[in-house]
Order: C-alpha cells, then structure tokens, then sequence
C-alpha cells in the first residue's frame, strides 16, 4: 500500500509547530539553545509569540534608550523566530540545500 500522504506532507503545514518554528534537519537541532521559551536578562519572555512585555525595552522606549540593548542572542529564540520562514532559511535548515 503506497502513501503518498506522506510524500506531499511539507514542514511548514504541520499543526504541532509554533507559528514561528521550523523542522530542523537533525544536524541543525543540536547545540542551539533551549526549544522551550527561556526569560532573558530584561525578564522578557522569548519563543513564546507574545512580543510585548512590560519588561521589555520596547516598551520602555524613549530618546535616552540606547537600541544596543535590543542586540544580542538573549533577543533570538534558537528555534522559534520569524527569520527562519524565508524561504532561503527554509531551504537550508529544513532540506539542507546551501544558500547561493
């Protein structure tokens, strides 16, 4: 019995993931970071989907804010970010083919 179901199921159709995570191929899942939301050091919570946060810069803003402190890995969710929807990033991390 042939199925053909799988063969047409894509990544980014799949109910389980978070509206901003991707399939990793396995060599690109280890030593990210945590899969789960993590509290940086602002107590801003990040890979959960909910960007405002009393805590957050963001929402802090004003002409004395240095935006250096929006720069870092502590902003990024290893997993769950929106950057890895572009198709490139697709590509690479879910099917492995190289960027151009």
């Amino acid at each position: 019995m042939s199925d053909n179901h799988s063969n047409q199921h894509k990544p980014e159709d799949d109910p389980a993931l978070d509206p901003y995570e991707i399939e990793f191929l396995p060599q690109f899942r280890e030593g990210r970071g945590p899969e789960a939301p993590f509290l940086n050091d602002y107590g801003v919570v990040i890979g959960d989907h909910m960007y405002e946060s009393p805590h957050s810069p963001l929402e802090q803003w004003s002409i004395d804010t240095d935006p250096a402190v929006m720069a870092g890995d502590q902003w990024v969710h290893p997993f769950k970010d929106i950057g890895f929807l572009t198709a490139e990033n697709r590509d690479w991390f879910e099917r492995g083919i190289e960027p151009e």
